[in-house]
């Protein structure tokens, strides 16, 4: 049993592309996070210490977003869910769904954004 925690559609200024004119200008990238843990401890308890801080996930993903040039959106989602995953034994996270668009795509036509989705799961048994 999972339950969810969801920011959606943060957006943030980040210079990644594979063409050198897309690394050069900020352009808006937008993230959705879903967390899936139990938020049954929090729901019972109204206790911060049992769920997550919504603030370190949106720090995470702006640190991602607006850090060091990449030329994937895939390597953004990969990098985010890295990052939330990186503290899943104590947080409770069992899996991260990762959406990045990208609406200013440089393509010779109409289009709302470009778009990857990932799921990435805990590892579990880490000593």
């Amino acid at each position: 049993m999972s339950d969810v925690i969801a920011l959606t559609n943060m957006r943030f200024q980040g210079r990644h592309g594979v063409s050198a004119g897309e690394r050069e200008m900020a352009q808006p990238f937008e993230v959705d996070v879903e967390l899936h843990l139990d938020l049954r401890p929090a729901g019972l308890t109204d206790d911060l210490d049992k769920t997550v801080d919504y603030r370190g996930i949106f720090e995470i993903c702006r640190s991602v977003v607006e850090g060091p040039s990449r030329q994937l959106i895939e390597t953004l989602a990969e990098a985010i869910a890295e990052k939330v995953l990186e503290g899943s034994e104590d947080s409770g996270v069992e899996e991260v769904v990762v959406r990045v668009r990208k609406p200013d795509v440089p393509l010779p036509g109409e289009l709302d954004h470009a778009s990857v989705e990932i799921t990435r799961r805990a590892p579990r048994g880490r000593d």
